[in-house]
């Protein structure tokens, strides 16, 4: 039951992350790799996931609701936005592998939607990006072997 709950926690963190929702999962992903006691290549499957995911949630934000940008309740402040926007327009779909930086990838997977990127070119280079940071994190924490599950 602990394990479910602490893949689970960590998924729902890792979710949140990824959206415009104030929450960090590194700290909860180092938490339960420090441990020991959960197998790596699965926290760090369920934290890719979730993020992943949190972040589709992000270009479906985006996609649709852009008209309403100029509104208080907008979800990226205008500022952001057009940072974010400038730099996708700049170095296009590859800037989305910078959507792990905090509040900055954020605002980048939103603009995706806005600026219409396929999504299934978004996936990929979203997934890319998510699943790097964690095994540069899990190797951080844990030293490379031991990130990389053997």
């Amino acid at each position: 039951m602990i394990s479910l709950t602490a893949y689970g926690g960590l998924f729902l963190v890792a979710f949140g992350a990824a959206t415009i929702l104030p929450f960090q999962s590194e700290p909860v992903l180092v938490g339960l790799l420090a441990s020991g006691r959960f197998s790596v290549p699965g926290l760090i499957t369920v934290a890719s996931v979730g993020n992943v995911l949190g972040a589709v949630c992000n270009w479906v934000l985006g996609r649709f609701i852009d008209r309403f940008q100029d509104r208080a309740w907008f979800p990226v402040k205008k500022p952001s936005l057009e940072r974010a926007s400038g730099w996708y327009r700049r170095y296009g779909r590859w800037s989305l592998l910078l959507c792990w930086m905090p509040v900055f990838g954020d605002a980048l997977t939103v603009i995706a939607g806005v600026l219409r990127e396929p999504l299934w070119s978004f996936v990929v280079l979203v997934t890319l990006a998510k699943i790097g940071r964690y095994l540069v994190l899990a190797a951080a924490t844990l030293g490379t072997t031991a990130a990389l599950g053997f």
